[in-house]
């Protein structure tokens, strides 16, 4: 039995559904009470990273058996599996934070061996969490296949004395409590009222961010992205994309086909327009990679710095997710940047068209406040820059969206903590001082090991309104809700022997956003006297498990911290075996 639209004898499923030496695998079909006619059918994935950790990830499950149903109209057998998440809202301020970066990769890595496995044809792959969306995506072009990723939609804001809130609030208002400026009481209220239904961190943080990645990229059909969780308008977005997964298999477009280096230059452009997290230097190289594509943080940065910045979301502005759904979503973000000959419009995307003639069909326009006119931009420059100097010869980046100019150069003496903890018990104690620059180092993609985000200590800053009197800076990373001057990803890390290792109390360390500088006031003489005395990096617990193989296998948060080396490696393609 054959379908006409799918050539089956090219189709990785033929290994588990066509010819007698297959019986056996068959009669394993045929006891989950699947047809003749579906087994012969092109096999569809659909990963979910359902689970019951967060209401980011909650919805997913039901969102998934609305993509099989568009799966099965578009003529293919949908095969539903799950993964897992780690949810950094959950995870932060403690040792859990070590698992989230690994956890992308951990994703990656089982979606990539139950397609493998299973030999199925083409996936759709839905995420909620910050890591778990580059992770689907890094799996979609890791194996090549035709593949649409979906995202689970963000988080209502909630309602606190007539303003909306988000999870971001919360954090801040633990530094305000230390401070002695929110009682015991408000606190609990606020934590009851903050987070009012399923989806993703609400504002432009890294789940947010990524997601407007997922369709700038062309991996998600376009306004896929943008509602709300809870809204049953996403099922039209489901079936769509479970039918156009179907087109795509048809056609034979495969996700290195739209994850081109014009995709994620696009994607680039589009983080950069929406001040969003520092986070995506760090996917965006690593979704490179499984493309085999160079594209590392100084590429990302450079695209950011020449993106006027002009969509007003949170933290750094004063809008929520479900606001930017309400005049238009990315698409009409977008819209505007090809206004200004800013995006790449010759780009595939998942629907099977090209960005720009997808972009033709969206008719809103830009509405002034949440989504600005181009040619009057928050800013002129991108919300994202990278720095470099002798503190970070392979980079560093900061988040300046939100930041006055005159506040985007520091000059201070360095207060060095060897961990987040010491740092975040001594912001809590107030035992730095105005003017100075937090260094926290061995908190890298090794030398944490896992590269934990500093919500915590950030958030505390500023509730204590420290946010604009100190600068920070870190080889670890930073959550999309981390406001204030803050620098991550300082490469080489401590623990490989970075300058950051090498850096002492008193140092008087320069950060320069305008100029990008990123440098110590050491001479190369004393920074090498240092470097011969250096005793090796810190040691920490984890010295077998899970996230003991990340450590070993990563490398530098310049090229996303990846743990493999890619397609430039690649022999053979899953596809075509």
């Amino acid at each position: 039995m054959t379908n006409q639209r799918f050539d089956k004898s090219k189709l990785p499923s033929r290994h588990v559904t066509e010819g007698p030496a297959r019986a056996p695998h068959r009669s394993y079909f045929y006891a989950m009470g699947i047809t003749e006619e579906e087994i012969h059918q092109p096999w569809v994935g659909v990963a979910t990273c359902w689970n019951e950790a967060a209401p980011c990830n909650i919805a997913l499950n039901r969102q998934a058996q609305v993509v099989k149903q568009g799966v099965k109209k578009g003529g293919g057998t949908p095969r539903e599996f799950a993964t897992i998440t780690v949810t950094d809202g959950i995870a932060m301020g403690h040792e859990g934070m070590r698992s989230s970066l690994a956890s992308r990769d951990a994703i990656a890595d089982t979606v990539e061996l139950t397609m493998r496995g299973h030999c199925y044809d083409a996936l759709v792959g839905l995420a909620g969490c910050d890591k778990s969306l580059p992770g689907m995506m890094m799996a979609m072009v890791r194996l090549n296949v035709p593949s649409v990723f979906i995202y689970g939609g963000s988080i209502l804001p909630g309602r606190y004395q007539g303003q909306d809130i988000t999870v971001q609030d919360m954090f801040e208002a633990v530094g305000k409590h230390q401070a002695g400026n929110l009682s015991d009481a408000e606190l609990e209220i606020m934590e009851r009222v903050a987070c009012p239904s399923s989806g993703a961190c609400g504002a432009q943080y890294t789940a947010n961010t990524m997601a407007c990645v997922s369709e700038a990229i062309g991996l998600a059909l376009l306004n896929s992205s943008s509602a709300p969780a809870p809204y049953e308008s996403r099922d039209q977005f489901c079936e769509a994309s479970g039918v156009a997964v179907m087109n795509l298999i048809e056609k034979n477009i495969r996700a290195r086909d739209i994850v081109t280096r014009k995709a994620l230059e696009n994607a680039a452009r589009v983080v950069g327009c929406t001040g969003g997290s520092t986070n995506a230097a760090l996917h965006l190289p690593a979704i490179a990679n499984e493309a085999g594509i160079d594209f590392d943080l100084f590429d990302v940065a450079d695209i950011m710095r020449d993106t006027p910045y002009f969509v007003d979301l949170r933290p750094g502005g004063r809008y929520v997710a479900k606001d930017l759904h309400e005049v238009g979503g990315i698409a009409v973000v977008m819209k505007e940047l090809a206004k200004a000959g800013l995006l790449h419009l010759d780009c595939i995307t998942a629907s099977g068209k090209t960005l720009g003639e997808s972009l033709e069909e969206i008719r809103g326009e830009a509405d002034g406040k949440v989504i600005w006119n181009i040619g009057s931009p928050i800013t002129k420059t991108g919300g994202v820059v990278s720095l470099k100097g002798n503190l970070a010869p392979d980079g560093a980046i900061v988040k300046v969206a939100g930041i006055e100019t005159q506040f985007q150069r520091f000059v201070g003496p360095a207060r060095v903590f060897d961990c987040e903890e010491d740092c975040f018990a001594a912001v809590k104690a107030r035992e730095y001082k105005e003017g100075e620059v937090i260094v926290i180092r061995y908190e890298g993609p090794a030398g944490g090991p896992g590269m934990r985000e500093m919500l915590a200590t950030t958030a505390a800053l500023s509730g204590q309104g420290m946010g604009k009197k100190v600068a920070l800076i870190t080889d670890g990373r930073f959550s999309g809700a981390t406001r204030g001057f803050c620098v991550g990803h300082v490469g080489p890390e401590a623990a490989h022997g970075g300058p950051i290792a090498l850096i002492r109390n008193g140092d008087i360390i320069t950060i320069d956003a305008t100029t990008g500088e990123l440098s110590v006031a050491l001479t190369d003489e004393e920074l090498a006297a240092r470097r011969a005395a250096w005793p090796g990096p810190r040691k920490t617990d984890y010295a077998t498990g899970a996230i003991y193989k990340f450590a070993k296998l990563c490398g530098g948060a310049r090229w996303g911290a990846v743990t493999h080396p890619g397609a430039k490696a690649e022999t053979h393609v899953y596809m075509d075996q």
